[in-house]
């Protein structure tokens, strides 16, 4: 695929109509496309370490393009030592333009760039044809400066589509040029 072309004018000129036939839609709203895709990752550290919250925040802004929100605890647990209103984790919600441009960093930069990488699982969507992705680090990212990071972290990553079921879900997402196993 060519990669100065966006994903979403390929999506526009050449997959919704693959995937109008494939189907045999009968509406042109019925055929699957992305709705958002957000990017979350849990930061128990920072309760006790503020630099660790800032460090990450920066990671998702050079990342994602655009600064993340702070999840805080609703509830303290004595177990965990975790008070009221501490920070916990970080998420960001990517739409249009931003959520082309990140699939498409993803598929083409980031996923190639993981060690042994021999595609992904195609268990992981959730039934209704949106799929999750953990990545255990986040240096596969070429934003991230290897020299700057203080500890490896990973996130999980939502593709939210608009499919009924895993099976237009996959299929929507291999005409991305989604790299699953076979």
């Amino acid at each position: 695929m060519d990669t100065n072309i966006s994903l979403k004018k390929t999506y526009e000129e050449k997959i919704f109509n693959e995937l109008l036939t494939e189907f045999k839609y009968q509406n042109i709203h019925q055929v699957p496309r992305l709705v958002k895709i957000t990017l979350n990752r849990g930061i128990g550290e920072a309760a006790q370490n503020n630099k660790t919250i800032d460090k990450s925040i920066e990671e998702f802004a050079y990342i994602t393009g655009q600064k993340p929100i702070i999840t805080r605890t609703k509830k303290a647990i004595a177990g965990f030592k975790i008070r009221e209103d501490i920070p916990i984790g970080l998420k960001v919600t990517l739409r249009r333009e931003r959520m082309y441009n990140f699939l498409n960093k993803l598929i083409n930069l980031s996923l190639p760039r993981i060690r042994d990488f021999q595609g992904i699982s195609k268990k992981q969507f959730d039934g209704r044809g949106n799929y999750n992705l953990g990545l255990k680090e986040q240096i596969i990212f070429p934003e991230i400066n290897y020299e700057q990071i203080d500890k490896i972290r990973g996130m999980d990553i939502t593709i939210v589509t608009t499919a009924t079921n895993d099976k237009e879900g996959l299929a929507l997402l291999k005409k991305f040029g989604m790299p699953f196993k076979e």
